[in-house]
């Protein structure tokens, strides 16, 4: 009788009527504002749902009506796994729908392959995931000032206090739009990094190429031996940044320490308005690395730019597959989505409010880490490209701290 019970309520909740306003884009983003809207959990398979795309849902419908909208075409289906979660899976076994129209063979997780030559059977396995869309904060993680200080742990310079009314660099937009690529696993998973950080970027407003065959400025690099390619980054920035006084002092902090499973750097630009309509190599560039290598000596340093009205240009991650062994292809290519949209240069926090920043972190002892991008994540981004024309300084921390709280529903 307690089971029937159980099933009889999660039945009802699915018939519940509910107004749903989701527009037409990639799958992944169309069931992360499903489960917002409707307030049901999404388990899906990355693999099955990140090249794929839904034509949006609008009107007021029953939520497993509106579900079926968005899987219309897809070869997926979902059932109901509890009362307030359902889960996606091929409705046939063995190839799955694309955008093309065309069905192909979907592998098992591979091996990574830092390059061609490399023997796959050598290198970590990284598996399949399921992931599920992200629960709303509780309370408790929005007490206090944690919303704030999520705020500047996802987007402060590390060695540059860029101040609380300072702006916070975000892709602009125009020639300044993001272009993502993926390289170093077999081509699936190549393509699927690729696929998440695009609709990631789509979701949350971020300025992104429509073009897939645009010149990337978003590289994102899985290797076995990560040390060489970092080399050649160290190698170009001497060349571009030719005074010597400047190399020198910048190169202690972009180089190579192997600490950690993900390292990279960003190029930012200056030039306001007018970077919109130029190539990002024409402007003047500022490189930024990700955990930088501090001394006293840079703590007072005011020159390496950051803040202030800078776009992001380029963005370069390195991924260590010999340290990322064991996490899923969702969980790093959520990881990596939150380093390319948000200027984040020391991700070693673990805030009340969690993020997809706490798996590496080194700080959050014991507790439960998330293993998908969070509500707190995606609140961020939203408020980060809030009206992003690109004509215009972007927000401040605080200007951004009330726009999440908004969409907490707090303010």
């Amino acid at each position: 009788m307690i089971a029937w019970l159980a099933t009889a309520r999660a039945d009802e909740v699915l018939d519940r009527s509910i107004r749903f306003q989701i527009s037409a884009s990639p799958l992944a983003s169309a069931l992360i504002e499903f489960s917002t809207q409707s307030g049901i959990q999404v388990a899906a398979a990355d693999a099955d749902v990140a090249p794929l795309h839904s034509n949006g849902v609008n009107g007021t419908l029953p939520i497993r009506a509106a579900l079926s909208a968005l899987l219309r075409g897809t070869e997926l289906e979902f059932s109901r796994v509890g009362a307030q979660t359902v889960a996606i899976r091929r409705a046939s076994t063995g190839t799955r729908a694309v955008n093309s129209g065309a069905a192909v063979e979907i592998p098992k997780a591979k091996s990574t392959r830092p390059d061609q030559d490399a023997d796959a059977s050598a290198s970590p396995e990284i598996p399949e995931v399921t992931v599920t869309a992200p629960r709303p904060p509780t309370d408790a993680e929005l007490a206090g000032d944690s919303v704030y200080q999520f705020i500047v742990h996802h987007a402060t310079n590390h060695y540059v206090d860029t101040g609380t009314s300072r702006n916070l660099a975000r892709w602009r937009g125009g020639r300044q739009s993001i272009c993502p690529k993926t390289v170093g696993l077999d081509p699936e998973y190549n393509a699927f990094v690729t696929a998440r950080l695009r609709a990631l970027a789509a979701y949350v407003g971020a300025p992104l190429q429509s073009d897939s065959q645009c010149k990337d400025n978003v590289r994102i690099v899985f290797r076995a031996e990560p040390e060489e390619y970092m080399s050649n980054v160290v190698k170009w920035a001497k060349v571009y940044f030719r005074r010597g006084s400047e190399f020198a002092q910048m190169k202690p902090l972009i180089a190579f320490t192997g600490d950690h499973a993900i390292q990279g750097w960003y190029l930012t630009t200056g030039g306001g308005p007018a970077a919109l309509n130029t190539d990002v190599m024409l402007l003047r560039l500022d490189l930024l690395p990700i955990w930088p290598r501090i001394t006293p000596h840079y703590a007072d340093q005011d020159s390496f730019g950051g803040g202030g009205g800078s776009g992001i240009g380029v963005v370069i991650l390195l991924i260590d597959t010999t340290k990322v062994a064991g996490y899923t292809m969702g969980t790093i290519s959520d990881y990596l989505a939150m380093l390319t949209l948000s200027m984040v240069q020391s991700p070693d926090y673990c805030d009340p409010l969690p993020s997809i920043l706490d798996i590496f972190s080194s700080r959050c002892g014991a507790s439960e880490r998330p293993t998908a991008i969070t509500a707190g994540d995606l609140a961020f981004l939203k408020a980060l490209y809030y009206l992003n024309t690109g004509l215009g300084p972007g927000f401040s921390r605080d200007d951004i701290e009330n726009n999440m709280m908004r969409q907490f529903g707090r303010r």
